[in-house]
């Protein structure tokens, strides 16, 4: 389990804040990438080029990791997604399946962060 959590926070690490997705597909993701984000289609093609329209569109774009939580073959990240130093930012849980050590499917739930909060908590 400990193996899939390091793997998960490497995968996003890699391909989004060192803006490498080829290099992050290549090395964590298995023979098949199962996408259930609607706006993407499966395999890491897809996944390669978007990370790489997203970096080069945002180029200080940073994932701030909080949490990573796993239970069998499921590994889920909670992070701080932000485009800019001017952007509030995102909560994002990417939730990953895997087999043999590798990443083969993806789901993912995206939260903006609002201006103004009925609660002094915060989503982090």
């Amino acid at each position: 389990m400990q193996h899939n959590k390091r793997v998960a926070v490497a995968f996003l690490d890699l391909a989004f804040n060192k803006k490498q997705p080829q290099a992050a597909a290549d090395r964590y993701v298995g023979a098949q990438f199962i996408q259930h984000n609607p706006l993407s289609a499966d395999g890491t093609g897809p996944f390669v080029a978007y990370v790489t329209w997203r970096t080069a569109l945002s180029p200080e774009l940073k994932f701030d990791f909080k949490r990573v939580l796993g239970e069998e073959d499921l590994v889920a990240v909670h992070y701080k997604r932000t485009y800019d130093s001017a952007d509030r930012g995102a909560a994002v849980m990417d939730i990953f399946r895997f087999e043999k050590g590798k990443i083969v499917e993806h789901w993912d739930v995206i939260q903006d962060v609002p201006e103004t909060s009925a609660n002094d908590n915060t989503m982090f």
